[in-house]
């Protein structure tokens, strides 16, 4: 299975200094996200890694880190490929 972390590495590094964030490391704890940058990771979680982000998808936890975004990506390729 495909690590994402990369390309989410890299797209975070147009918003914010990832040097010292680590895969764990709760954007919203920190301080560095606000409504607006939370779009723009939906939209590049659906048009940069090809999950799509349902309703239910669209909670902090999902996006909160390097790991959570990864791990929605995994499940939702999961579910994709299953069907």
């Amino acid at each position: 299975m495909t690590d994402h972390k990369p390309a989410i590495r890299a797209f975070l590094t147009q918003f914010f200094a990832t040097d010292t964030l680590g895969d764990e490391d709760d954007f919203f704890a920190i301080g560095l996200v606000n409504s607006l940058f939370v779009m723009q990771l939906v939209l590049f979680v659906e048009n940069q890694l090809g999950a799509a982000v349902d309703d239910e998808d669209l909670e902090r936890a999902n996006f909160a880190s390097i790991s959570a975004i990864d791990a929605l990506v995994r499940r939702k390729s999961s579910v994709q490929a299953a069907t």
